[in-house]
């Protein structure tokens, strides 16, 4: 009798859990509780709507998106504000934040022509003409920019750095924190300064020719310095014809004087403040640089440079062409480039003193 309960409970037991009334019954309890309590049913999973399903990635990605929207809106509101209380102060500040994104590119741009150069063992003089000139400014640049860090290292001395390089922009600044005026104001103080320099370094030439050795050689140096004295614009083949006399005594570079070397230190905007050996190393080095510019831009063809290119490689080469039409800055950069292409690496002493005698007399540059 015991035994026939204990089956018969039993199987009572496993009626009621495969009855499917009393199973569905039970998981709709489930899954109101579960609604209830705000857990998730198991039979309304497919059917949620996506915001309730909001991974940690999605929740971050939200969060910066707003605070960059909030942040240029204030950044917005900001310089609204400097532009309308603060004119002259905002045009600095617009500079001074525009020059920096400025640097802070030129700095990537020759990051990457550095490594491209380590990855694929490329020297300096086999990149092309872009890659050059860039590491070649960047490099000018970061010269100047470290000479800043340095006055700035004591406590308290960047007050001083703001107020020296607002005093004092032309000297402390690089051309990218400079205004639109500034910068052609600039470029003609410059272009003045090493124009200064030019009548020195005709003396010079006229003081050696009683040392060149061939008398027509000595013949072609007096008539070219008289053309030049006189107001005239030297042809190419009147240089050229004088390349043997820069190879060698008395005009080669390793036979200049001091004095020479500092004037022509000054024609090409570095500092004649120098012992003559570093003066000298360091005007073969910069000479030693333009005429790989000028290879790798005979090389790429000057047609296929800007209109600002074309002038920032006259102005690098001597001549004033912040007042110059753009045609003849290409003419006169051809000129340049003709003798430039011509000269052996011995005779890179005709290049470095034809600052001087290819910019003097041209066309709009007498001022």
């Amino acid at each position: 009798m015991a035994l026939s309960r204990v089956c018969w409970a039993r199987a009572a037991l496993w009626g009621s859990a495969v009855t499917p009334g009393l199973y569905v019954t039970r998981k709709l309890q489930l899954v109101r509780s579960g609604l209830a309590w705000g857990a998730p049913g198991l039979f309304d999973l497919p059917f949620r709507s996506s915001k309730l399903h909001l991974s940690p990635k999605t929740d971050v990605k939200n969060l910066i998106s707003y605070v960059v929207t909030k942040t240029k809106v204030i950044n917005g509101k900001y310089h609204r504000f400097l532009g309308r209380h603060f004119p002259r102060f905002y045009v600095l500040y617009t500079i001074f934040m525009k020059g920096l994104h400025m640097l802070w590119a030129d700095a990537k741009k020759a990051r990457r022509i550095k490594t491209n150069m380590w990855k694929h063992n490329i020297k300096f003089h086999q990149l092309s003409y872009r890659e050059m000139e860039h590491l070649r400014q960047f490099r000018r640049d970061v010269t100047k920019c470290l000479f800043l860090g340095i006055i700035s290292i004591p406590p308290f001395a960047n007050y001083l750095v703001f107020l020296l390089m607002y005093l004092f922009p032309r000297q402390l600044l690089i051309r990218h924190f400079w205004t639109p005026k500034q910068q052609i104001d600039f470029l003609d103080i410059y272009h003045a300064l090493r124009k200064q320099s030019h009548p020195e370094i005709l003396c010079c030439l006229e003081r050696v020719i009683p040392l060149i050795s061939d008398a027509g050689l000595r013949w072609h140096m007096a008539e070219l310095c008289t053309k030049i004295q006189h107001g005239t614009h030297p042809a190419v083949h009147d240089i050229l014809a004088l390349r043997n006399c820069f190879s060698n005594y008395p005009l080669g570079m390793n036979q200049l004087h001091a004095l020479q070397m500092k004037a022509l230190s000054r024609a090409m905007l570095l500092t004649p403040y120098l012992p003559p050996l570093l003066l000298r190393h360091r005007l073969k080095t910069h000479t030693t640089v333009i005429h790989h510019l000028d290879k790798a831009l005979a090389k790429l063809g000057i047609g296929q440079l800007t209109a600002q290119e074309v002038k920032s490689a006259c102005y690098l080469r001597g001549l004033n062409s912040t007042h110059v039409a753009e045609d003849r800055c290409r003419t006169w950069l051809g000129e340049w480039l003709q003798i430039s292409c011509s000269l052996k690496e011995a005779e890179l002493s005709l290049l470095l003193h034809n600052v001087v005698l290819l910019s003097t007399n041209y066309i709009g540059t007498r001022r």
